[in-house]
């Protein structure tokens, strides 16, 4: 009896060429960048830490509340507990944080990051500036905390009362320009059509390309 030869099996699904060149797996990896940041600034939305600026936002805050963080402490669990960023808080505005919990496990220390997230907005640091609480509590993005701390110093430029310390440097006079209403609606149209439709802005259209930017300082 002849035996039958049998060709090689090939694939005969459509995308098995694309499996092939399938771009590899670093590429998926890599850090997404805002735009419109200074070099300096990029390892900062990649969520980098800097030793730099956690060193120069412990000494701002020793400075201002006369305390100096525990010894040999890492500066991350150091202000986990929300103690160290209250304080600070109170002493640029004070009674902005009327009770702090020193005991009372992790609800209370958990109360006293969002009581100091508060004061921070009485005090006038823009809200998007904020690190989440689980930023710091449960350790996810140190590097925000930092970054929050530095919106903390740049707002205290804006507060003619505060005499010093100051952390970083002074930012550039916002540029104020004063709008008619016929710009206004002419804008409103922009957007609408910035965001694919032509019967005006809707909240889709507004909020259309909106970036979430995070500056160091100025």
């Amino acid at each position: 009896m002849r035996q039958q030869q049998h060709q090689p099996a090939t694939s005969t699904r459509p995308n098995a060429q694309l499996h092939a060149h399938r771009a590899p797996a670093s590429l998926f990896k890599m850090p997404i960048l805002q735009f419109g940041l200074r070099p300096g600034h990029l390892r900062i939305v990649a969520g980098k830490r800097d030793p730099e600026q956690e060193l120069e936002a412990q000494q701002w805050i020793e400075a201002i509340t006369g305390e100096r963080f525990p010894p040999g402490v890492p500066y991350e669990l150091a202000l986990r507990d929300g103690i160290i960023l209250c304080k600070l808080m109170n002493n640029l505005l004070p009674g902005s944080v009327p009770k702090i919990n020193y005991t009372g496990g992790d609800y209370k220390f958990m109360d006293n990051i969002n009581q100091f997230q508060k004061a921070c907005i009485r005090y006038g640091v823009p809200d998007v500036d904020l690190f989440q609480t689980v930023d710091l509590f449960e350790q996810k993005n140190i590097a925000h905390v930092t970054m929050t701390i530095f919106a903390i110093g740049r707002t205290a430029y804006k507060h003619p009362e505060w005499k010093g310390p100051w952390l970083g440097p002074r930012p550039s006079e916002e540029n104020k320009r004063e709008w008619s209403e016929e710009q206004l609606r002419a804008g409103e149209g922009v957007i609408g059509l910035q965001a694919g439709q032509n019967k005006g802005a809707t909240q889709a259209g507004q909020n259309f390309g909106a970036t979430r930017k995070i500056l160091l300082g100025k």
